[in-house]
């Protein structure tokens, strides 16, 4: 009996342990997260600033009535420098999942800290095209249902990784369409894109949450600690870019125009 006492005892004080390590390793993911938010913010408003003239001598581009394309929008919104700066960031994604394991850990994460500024640079269109009032209330939007879809991902007891297939299914049947209306330019095309993308970024967001919380629990009993930096960084990334996206979408759907 005494024997069996000591086991439980045992059992609930490794159990205390990965709880506590847990609720760190989370807090890590979501302060790394926050950082880049923050990152991203700051370089999308300090591109558009410098993009904008009230002053059209020099300018080359009229943006609206008032205002004009500086050098540097110019060269940023017109020139093929555009679709560097638009495909960037995925090339930062790809080769951070490709070599995280080769990096170090605080080496990733000044990685992750690169990718957010140039995902700044790409977003910073959004200040020129959507009111800022409109931007502002589209990101408490996404906040707000981010944290919720979140906090359920961590939560839930119902298993989500079935879902993960169908919903990578379907963000790469979305990047497909995204791809064909470039060229057809369909209204009503982008606008169901905008609505399935929400979508699927909303189940992203709960199912990316429960992955990082069941990947800890799967490796905290070895204690690799560099592991699991690296392990909170990728969380970071992957729960950035369901915000990010389905930000985007969000405003496209419902952002109101300059």
């Amino acid at each position: 009996m005494a024997e069996y006492d000591w086991a439980n005892a045992g059992a609930q004080t490794r159990s205390s342990a990965i709880d506590e390590g847990l609720r760190a390793h989370m807090n890590k993911v979501y302060a790394t997260m926050s950082i880049g938010m923050v990152i991203t913010a700051l370089a999308a408003w300090a591109i558009a600033g410098l993009a904008v003239t009230t002053d059209p001598t020099g300018a080359q581009v009229a943006l609206r009535e008032g205002q004009y394309l500086t050098e540097l929008g110019r060269l940023i919104y017109t020139t093929p420098l555009q679709y560097v700066i638009m495909f960037a960031p995925l090339a930062f994604v790809f080769g951070l999942s490709a070599m995280i394991n080769r990096m170090s850990s605080a080496t990733a994460q000044l990685v992750f800290y690169a990718f957010a500024a140039v995902m700044g640079i790409s977003l910073s269109s959004i200040f020129l095209v959507y009111t800022g009032a409109s931007i502002v209330q589209i990101f408490l939007i996404t906040a707000i249902a981010f944290a919720s879809l979140s906090l359920y991902g961590y939560t839930t007891k119902k298993d989500l990784s079935g879902m993960g297939t169908f919903l990578m299914m379907g963000l790469v049947g979305l990047i497909v369409a995204m791809v064909v209306n470039i060229f057809l330019q369909s209204p009503a095309i982008m606008f169901a894109i905008s609505g399935i993308g929400v979508l699927i970024f909303a189940g992203l967001t709960a199912y990316d949450t429960q992955k990082i919380k069941t990947d800890y629990i799967a490796h905290a009993a070895h204690g690799d600690s560099e592991w699991l930096a690296k392990a909170a960084i990728m969380g970071a990334l992957n729960l950035y870019l369901d915000f990010i996206n389905m930000f985007i979408f969000l405003l496209q759907l419902f952002g109101s125009r300059e």
